[in-house]
């Protein structure tokens, strides 16, 4: 035994990683060491260096440890072939340390989460005792497995899974096969269809990691059969078909067959298969996934088109994926490749694409992460050539496609090549092809780790010497001695990105901690050049593009990353003991001196300042421009997480003076980009941080911010009073900012914020003014700020702030400016609004506005709202006026009044009239207004309503006089009986017959003009004779006390006008006539036969009417037939 381990000693490979042995440790440490020394005999080895008590920690065998070394990295067929003899002891201990020990893969192919970050990031709310691995736990723990046989490289069990009140007690058989501490194969009697392993299987799984010394283990069942004679196989084979006749019976006879047979297959073959035997060399050591069911989830998932939480769903598999790789487990890469596979055969793709309509944003995210994570794949430190090879050869057969979806939605890319180093990266952009969500992880297939220095950064190697240039572009060292990376910085994130994913966080923090430490030397140089600089630039107004690409809302989240990595390890958010030993070795590294002891988390803040306040391009299209907004979002919602302390309150002091001073380096420089990315979401959260503490700079960085230059027009070179806007990068290029409503949205969010924290400033206030006076370019949120202001300048627990309600006064009426000539739906809703904020101002605020009215209000505006609203008894009691202000109050409503009557009559006489009613002159003007603008301006309608008005008043005459006018504009046609004006006209004959004969002598000859419509005219007529003429009047004034003659005028003028227009009328409706309007029409003859015997020869005239109707009409027979019935 001795010697066989000493042998197998020296065949151990070299060391893994520490974070391999650190996977495995957990799952063998107490329990599978007790286990194995309680369980010496019966799992089958000799006991020997296995005794003492539980609590006696004596050392592991020598057989042992080879044997546990062995199991976990060669393929049993490998050592069989090695030795001629294996003892049958080393094979046991092989056998025995073969099984995994670790729980966590078998909770890792169980279950969606592990506890780590995916659970705290997917929002569900899952039942964790539903789970597949908690289920299998529960039914160990309930004494549920039983049967239990370990037969070499294969386990079996059943689990008996207990009644419910719907179903019945359950047995299932369950069969493992494993191989270098991986299951291989799973098989469950439960009928299991899913990506995960069921409980059945975790249950058996777990009883043989927590109780290995329980389990009968024997050597692979050809080691037996080899030990029995002839005999003993013959009683063997007959026993096992008796025991399982129906089953085997069969398969048995069949084999007998062909072995009886000389020329059959089976006996061309040396040897025979055993399923217990352990793996062969050519075998893949990978856990088992079921394939097929990973490509059915994903297909149905995708299919049901982000309901059902199916987004969710393949949001946690890419966990899964992630975990997998983390634990440095060949499937993620297997997985991640049904999966794409699976989604590059989703029948919407060439839907979308036919139709050239965009696919979802929740479906955009899902093919983001599945970029991410092949650039994560493709950039394993450790994969081998062959592997990264057959990974691009798949890459490049998706990328082909058609269908395959662009990186930045819909919209070809011109950004520079991923590495900066490939010759087509610097070539013409418009021979370029459609960058697809796999490019970058294309272009990373070129990426290797064998850089010495990158090397060096990683393992954390000490140069023995370093040399420091402070002027050396590309120095390996900054001034502290601390090392430098400089590569383009989104790959150099990747890099980060795919160290912490394959489960190498030490190393991934190094190379982050280079990175940023880069990303200051940087800005520090950047600085410095725009000092030396500033002059002539600000002179010229022009600059360099410096950053075509923008690190916030970057398909590669360079920021995101180094935060998140920097975040963890400040935080000790990792899950495992050996990242916190990490946390530990590093922080005694990074608190080195001259570096003042500066914590992760403090660089995990600055740089996210520094990705936020980059001054970068705004990307094209709708995906890539919400993607800025959404990151951006994203990273100040991780910021605000953070409890500020002195040391964070200096590195935002810092950052803000670098980002004032950085010229074009920065998006709050002097100098900025007309399509910049605004900083305005930013801004505000350095505003609300920085104001406690230096309130000054605070300000500084909101109105800097305040900016939103692609609104505006490029300033001329010769004007220095305000900073200039730099034109696009592509000249005369339009751009089309999708976004733009947000923005202007976030720009108002941070004008509001600064108002709120000026409140009580008056200096603060104006320049804040002016500010939002200067950039926002939307009525729609002036109003709002206004709004804004005027509630917290009238907080109900305290007094009205009187600076913050004349700032609120001054936006609002820019925004009654603005929207004056333009189309408006909350037009009356801002202007009752600027009523109510100038009344809380004061008197003068009122009669202000009313004085400049024209610059402010239409003339209805300013009659039927403004001035209406000021002179209202509420206003009076709410400004406590005494007599002499409400009487100069109402002096200017009624100026304002008459001036809006003489611009628009039509609209606002009457409301003038009403203004003025209290002040004689005034009403007098306003009515000789009306007068004036009658014969031209105003309408039929306008008048009567004014006539009646008058009328309301005690107008009479006027109200006559006004009617006259109305009348002259009105024309009714014969066939306009249920006309709207018809009310007005019986109205104003009404007003003329009581005001005496004379008026109504005057007014019929114009209701003769302008009236045709025949029962109009007859219902005037016999009103007019029912009563004698001004026994109503309202001056006691009588002109007769007889009723007027038809045969006079003017009633035989009237009379004769409506006989006239019936026999019109009658010609006109016989014209279209049809049999279901007879008897109507009939009835339109008998009132016209009332109309005719109101005149002496009325009879005759009637009867010859009705005759020359039988000769023109005769045709008509039926007709004509009713007529004779009812007329002779």
């Amino acid at each position: 035994s001795f010697a066989c381990g000493r042998r197998f000693q020296t065949l151990m490979p070299l060391p893994v990683p520490p974070a391999k042995r650190l996977c495995c440790r957990p799952g063998y440490s107490t329990t599978c060491r007790q286990g194995q020394r309680a369980g010496g005999t019966v799992c089958g080895g000799s006991g020997s260096g296995q005794g003492g008590s539980s609590k006696t920690q004596s050392p592991e065998s020598l057989l042992d440890i080879a044997a546990r070394k062995v199991a976990e990295k060669w393929p049993f067929q490998r050592v069989e072939e090695r030795f001629e003899r294996i003892p049958e002891p080393v094979q046991r201990r092989i056998v025995y340390w073969s099984f995994p020990r670790s729980e966590r893969e078998i909770c890792m192919y169980s279950s969606f989460n592990t506890g780590g970050e995916e659970s705290a990031t997917s929002g569900e709310n899952v039942d964790e005792t539903r789970l597949p691995f908690r289920r299998g736990i529960a039914l160990l723990e309930s004494g549920c497995v039983d049967n239990v046989l370990q037969v070499g490289f294969h386990l079996s069990g059943t689990v008996t899974e207990p009644a419910t009140t719907s179903e019945p007690e359950m047995v299932c058989s369950v069969a493992i096969s494993f191989d270098r501490c991986k299951i291989t194969s799973v098989t469950c009697g439960c009928g299991n269809k899913d990506i995960f392993y069921c409980a059945h299987v975790v249950a058996l799984s777990l009883y043989r990691v927590r109780r290995p010394e329980q389990v009968k283990l024997h050597l692979p069942i050809s080691e037996t059969l080899f030990q029995m004679n002839r005999d003993q196989l013959q009683k063997f084979v007959q026993y096992l078909i008796t025991v399982h006749h129906t089953e085997v019976l069969p398969t048995a006879q069949k084999l007998a067959d062909e072995i009886l047979s000389q020329n059959s297959e089976i006996n061309q073959v040396h040897g025979a298969p055993d399923p217990t035997a352990g793996a062969s060399v050519d075998d893949e050591n990978c856990w088992h996934l079921d394939e097929e069911q990973v490509q059915e989830q994903v297909k149905l998932f995708l299919s049901q088109g982000g309901y059902h939480g199916s987004g969710k769903q393949l949001n946690l598999l890419f966990s899964k994926v992630r975990e997998m790789l983390k634990m440095r487990d060949s499937n993620g890469a297997r997985m991640l490749t049904l999966i794409t596979e699976q989604f590059m055969a989703d029948p919407r793709l060439a839907l979308w694409r036919q139709q050239g309509t965009t696919m979802t944003d929740k479906y955009r995210q899902l093919w983001d992460e599945l970029g991410a994570l092949w650039m994560c794949i493709v950039l394993n430190p450790h994969c081998k050539p062959e592997q990264k090879a057959a990974w691009l050869r798949q890459l490049k057969k998706w990328n082909s496609v058609d269908v395959c979806p662009l990186e930045d939605g819909n919209h070809g890319n011109e950004l520079p090549n991923l590495t900066n180093a490939l010759p087509q990266g610097a070539h013409d952009s418009g021979t370029r092809p459609h960058r697809t969500v796999f490019t970058r992880a294309i272009e990373a297939c070129d990426l290797h780790w064998q850089d010495s220095h990158l090397q060096h950064i990683i393992n954390d190697d000490l140069y023995t010497n370093y040399c420091y240039h402070d002027n050396t572009e590309n120095s390996l060292f900054d001034s502290r001695g601390w090392l430098l990376w400089h590569e383009h910085v989104p790959t150099a994130c990747a890099r980060v990105d795919a160290l912490r994913s394959h489960g190498y966080p030490r190393e991934a923090l190094r190379l982050a901690i280079a990175i940023v430490n880069t990303l200051r030397r940087q800005q520090q140089k950047q600085l410095e050049l725009f000092r030396n600089h500033k002059k002539d630039l600000l002179h010229k107004g022009v600059t360099s593009i410096t950053n075509l690409e923008g690190w916030v809302g970057h398909p590669l989240d360079p920021i995101g990353t180094l935060f998140s990595t920097l975040m963890e390890t400040g935080r000790g958010d990792e899950d495992s003991s050996q990242d916190m030993n990490v946390m530990h070795e590093l922080s005694s590294t990074f608190a080195s001196p001259g570096y003042s002891g500066e914590s992760y988390l403090a660089l995990a803040v600055e740089t996210a300042l520094m990705g936020l306040g980059q001054q970068r391009i705004m990307p094209d299209g709708l995906y890539a421009q919400e993607k800025v907004c959404r990151n951006e979002e994203h990273l100040i919602a991780k910021l605000q997480e953070v409890d500020l302390d002195d040391t964070l309150v200096k590195i935002f002091r810092k950052q803000a003076v670098f980002l004032l001073e950085g010229g074009p380096y920065s998006g709050l420089g002097e100098l900025i980009y007309r399509e910049s990315v605004p900083m305005h979401t930013f801004a505000k959260y350095l505003f609300t941080c920085l104001l406690p503490h230096d309130a000054e700079l605070a300000y500084k960085i909101a109105l800097r911010a305040m900016r939103l230059p692609v609104l505006e027009s490029t300033a001329p070179s010769g004007d220095m009073s305000r900073p200039h806007h730099i034109v696009s990068v592509v000249p005369n290029r339009y751009p089309r900012w999708f976004t733009l409503s947000h923005i202007e949205s976030q720009q108002c969010e941070l004008a509001s914020t600064m108002l709120t924290a000026a409140k009580g400033d008056a200096r603060s206030l104006e320049t804040v003014l002016e500010s939002i006076q200067k950039n926002i370019h939307s009525s729609s949120h002036i109003f709002k700020l206004a709004q804004d202001a005027f509630k917290i300048a009238t907080l109900m627990d305290s007094l009205p702030d009187i600076t913050l309600l004349k700032v609120s006064l001054e936006l609002g009426l820019q925004v009654m400016r603005m929207t004056l000539s333009t189309l408006n739906w909350r037009r009356r809703e801002m202007v009752r609004w600027l009523v109510t904020c100038a009344t809380e101002v004061g008197v003068y605020a009122l009669d202000s506005i009313m004085q400049s009215w024209f610059t402010l209000f239409t003339p209805t505006e300013a009659t039927s709202i403004v001035a209406t609203t000021v002179m209202s008894n509420s206003t009076i009691v709410r400004l406590h006026l005494d007599c002499h202000q409400q009487e100069n109050l109402a002096s200017s409503a009624r100026t304002l009044a008459l001036q809006c009557a003489m611009k628009d009559p039509q609209n606002c006489a009457l409301s003038a009239l009403t203004l003025c009613e209290k002040d004689h002159i005034a009403f007098e003007t306003a009515y000789q207004i009306v007068l004036d603008a009658a014969t031209t301006g105003m309408s039929y309608t306008q008048l009567f309503t004014i006539a009646r008005y008058m009328e309301h008043r005690g107008y009479p005459m006027r109200a006559y006089k006004l009617a006259t006018l109305a009348m002259a504009h009105l024309n009714l046609s014969y066939n306009q009986d249920t006309h709207p004006a018809i009310n007005d006209v019986l109205w104003a004959c009404a007003l003329s017959h009581s005001l005496g004969k004379n008026e109504l002598a005057a007014i019929i000859p114009l209701v003769v003009k302008s009236v045709k419509c025949a029962t109009v005219l007859s219902d005037i007529l016999r009103r007019c004779t029912l009563t004698t003429p001004g026994m109503v009047a309202l001056h006691s004034r009588r002109n007769s006390g007889k009723l007027m003659s038809l045969d006079k005028a003017p009633l035989r003028q009237l009379l004769d006008a409506t006989i006239g227009a019936y026999i019109n009328t009658t010609h006109s409706r016989l014209t279209h006539i049809s049999p279901r309007h007879y008897s109507e029409f009939i009835e339109f003859l008998s009132k016209a036969r009332e109309t005719f015997l109101m005149a002496h020869d009325g009879h005759i005239q009637f009867t010859q009417f009705i005759d020359n109707l039988k000769q023109i009409y005769k045709g008509k027979k039926k007709l004509m037939m009713l007529v004779r019935e009812r007329f002779g």
